[in-house]
């Protein structure tokens, strides 16, 4: 059972859905959404693509821990982190530690149909997309799996039933 003021995250691959799921349980839970990606935008005025291209993976990683950290410390919202959030120990620790973390897992086909016309994420500018999602599956999955509270498939079903199945099952748990 999510208590009142317990936050909810949402960790996941790229193209699970997270900020599509997330707009839609904070809508249903009546709580705020955020985005940690987005808040990073929003503080930097650059897309993601662009911290990429002038700081590298690294100087990204480091604005994400912070940004995690600030929002992470809110109660009672929904927040949908990025994709390679969990790669620090620190995230990971204060995501459990803050929160009820449900991990969006997606196939790498879906992964892939998903983001097939997607041309601003920096991880997946690369000849073979394909390799790359299984490669940064490998590395990610057993990370997102150390948090997860929840473990909720999406290759199947629209935003509206994969918000109810996590709705219904938190409410179990």
């Amino acid at each position: 059972m999510l208590l009142k003021n317990q936050n909810l995250f949402l960790v996941g691959p790229m193209g699970a859905g997270k900020s599509s799921i997330g707009r839609q349980l904070a809508r249903r839970l009546g709580r705020p959404f955020l985005d940690s990606d987005r808040e990073i935008e929003e503080r930097t005025g650059v897309d993601i693509a662009t911290i990429f291209e002038y700081e590298g993976e690294e100087g990204f990683r480091k604005r994400e821990a912070k940004v995690i950290d600030e929002l992470s410390r809110q109660q009672g919202i929904v927040m949908a982190t990025g994709g390679g959030a969990v790669l620090r120990r620190e995230n990971r620790d204060r995501l459990s530690a803050r929160g009820f973390v449900v991990y969006l897992q997606a196939s790498v086909e879906t992964q892939l149909a998903r983001t097939a016309r997607d041309t601003s994420r920096p991880l997946l500018q690369t000849e073979d997309r394909r390799s790359r999602l299984e490669s940064l599956m490998d590395e990610r999955d057993p990370l997102y799996r150390e948090i997860a509270d929840l473990v909720v498939d999406t290759d199947q079903g629209r935003v509206n039933h994969i918000a109810d199945v996590i709705l219904n099952r938190i409410h179990e748990i």
